[in-house]
């Protein structure tokens, strides 16, 4: 490859990143990566301790918000588990399911077969499709039993998105009602505190009270979770400020540490795009908005043309009057008159177009108050945005 050839390199990455997959969602770091949760370790540790010595694992359910660390740490304590249990030389396996993706009791199933079978190396066919959820079980019974498996256990992830508890109910009775000599268990992560009440007597019964929260994230605990993946970037590429700036950023809005960490990479990406050879807060200022322009256009993807006449109208109003936050129903209403009708809309009525404003304020994009007007005025209505205006109208033009 010539110099011009070199030069033009339709491939070329730049020079910001040295490992990228460090900040990938999905990633699942070694267990000295993951910061913060020392106690939360311990205790899924201490569930699945038995299971390294060809004991039962204790089932577990563990709760927290999105971003805590829950499938994160399970899913880390399992791979040590598996390699503790080696060093006993005891047979222990284990599964993740997202139920999330696999929301039925024969998805979840079948994914949890295919899981076990390609950790043992089983040459066994498992169909996507024709056969019940009881008979995928079988299978992992089967192989449970033929490949001499000590402990299995299966982590559901976001458990409370399954249509119903009989995955669950099969796990913790399978030892019981003779199906498998294997000792099983299952880490049940939810983001919902009262999934526990959810679930019908006689499973609630045979499930061990072995219950886990996770906190969000401290500012703190976040700018110790990016330091440790400083390592995805070439040396000297980060700008010393932009971690505690990411970090303080994301305790503040939600002691997510995926965001967090998504907000570093995409800060990375707009640096390689821009072809520098820093990140700078800039670019985390730049990927913030990104981040929150792409969560709104997902939000109004589905709404009707009118809604996003209004938003737009509200926006754009939020725009041209920066001493002023918030507006009547009318001066909405006007705006977005003309918006529709440029558009080739027959306007909504005024009443509608209030109605819809209340609408989007219980969804938390608006926010509407009743105000007292002056003399003879009474009270009114006034809407505010609950966004950056130019966020809500790069949303609205992509979506």
């Amino acid at each position: 490859m010539d110099e011009t050839e070199q030069a033009t390199n339709i491939f070329e990455t730049g020079g910001i990143f040295a490992n990228r997959e460090l900040l990938r969602v999905g990633h699942v770091p070694e267990l000295e990566r993951v910061v913060g949760r020392d106690d939360e370790v311990s205790s899924i540790g201490q569930a699945l301790g038995p299971a390294t010595v060809g004991g039962p694992p204790e089932t577990t359910i563990v709760y927290g918000k999105t971003g805590a660390g829950k499938s994160l740490v399970a899913r880390c304590v399992a791979r040590e588990a598996h390699i503790e249990a080696e060093a006993n030389e005891i047979e222990f396996q284990h599964a993740y399911v997202d139920c999330s993706d696999y929301q039925t009791e024969t998805k979840a199933s079948r994914e949890m077969a295919r899981q076990l079978a390609a950790n043992l190396n089983a040459n066994v066919e498992i169909p996507r499709v024709g056969i019940a959820a009881a008979d995928y079980r079988d299978i992992t019974w089967d192989l449970l039993n033929e490949y001499g498996v000590d402990s299995f256990v299966v982590i559901l992830d976001e458990i409370d998105k399954l249509d119903d508890d009989e995955l669950l109910r099969s796990l913790s009775r399978a030892r019981e009602s003779g199906k498998s000599e294997t000792h099983i268990g299952a880490i049940c992560i939810s983001n919902k505190i009262e999934y526990r009440d959810r679930l019908n007597e006689r499973l609630d019964s045979s499930l061990q009270d072995n219950e886990l929260v996770f906190d969000p994230y401290d500012a703190d605990q976040l700018r110790e979770i990016l330091a440790n993946r400083t390592d995805a970037f070439e040396d000297g590429v980060l700008n010393s400020d932009v971690i505690p700036k990411v970090a303080a950023l994301s305790a503040k809005e939600h002691g997510d540490a995926r965001k967090a960490i998504d907000t570093l990479y995409e800060a990375g990406r707009l640096a390689e795009k821009d072809g520098t050879d820093t990140v700078t807060v800039d670019h985390v200022d730049d990927a913030v908005k990104r981040a929150e322009a792409n969560r709104f256009e997902k939000l109004v993807s589905g709404t009707t043309p009118h809604v996003k006449h209004i938003l737009r109208a509200l926006a754009l109003l939020t725009a041209d009057n920066p001493g002023q936050d918030a507006f009547r129903t009318h001066q909405v209403y006007i705006l977005y008159t003309k918006l529709a009708e440029r558009e080739g809309a027959e306007p909504l009525s005024e009443d509608r177009v209030y109605r819809l404003l209340k609408e989007q304020s219980f969804l938390g994009v608006t926010e509407s108050d009743h105000t007292g007007g002056g003399q003879g005025e009474g009270s009114y209505l006034e809407h505010r945005l609950l966004r950056d205006p130019e966020i809500v109208v790069e949303a609205l033009d992509n979506s």
